[in-house]
């Protein structure tokens, strides 16, 4: 574990995404549940409705996570720089936070507003991640 010590902002980062989809995700069934829906039932697409922003925070990051891992684990073992995979995982997670609360919170509109600016700042995050591994990997 000592080679990847350095690495402990985006380990970081991982844990406090875990923890927040841990909320997310009780959270989110319990609102479905009070409104008659089964927990994993979409409820009706309603940006007014706290049960529905809820279930799309929770589902928003439930999507995004595992391309995340995958890119910032990727970056890791290739030895991508390390700065650079501490800072964009960061960033990512910021992104996450971000956007839970944009999406509990109601703030702007469905589309072309905030929620879009944090889902592509975080998207972008990912794919910097897998290119610079892409590059790592076939640098050496």
């Amino acid at each position: 574990m000592e080679g990847f010590a350095a690495y402990g902002h985006t380990f970081v980062s991982m844990a406090v995404l875990v923890l927040i989809w841990a909320v997310l995700s009780p959270v989110s069934a319990m609102k479905k549940q009070r409104k008659g829906a089964v927990s994993g039932a979409m409820p009706v697409p309603d940006y007014g409705s706290a049960t529905y922003r809820w279930h799309r925070a929770h589902a928003n990051l439930t999507e995004t996570m595992p391309f995340f891992v995958a890119a910032a684990t990727g970056a890791m073992l290739a030895g991508v720089s390390i700065p650079l995979v501490n800072w964009l995982s960061s960033i990512f997670m910021v992104s996450r936070v971000a956007m839970a609360f944009v999406h509990i919170r109601g703030i702007g509109k469905p589309d072309a507003g905030p929620r879009t600016f944090i889902y592509v700042t975080g998207s972008l995050c990912c794919l910097i991640l897998a290119i610079a591994t892409i590059i790592k990997v076939f640098s050496a």
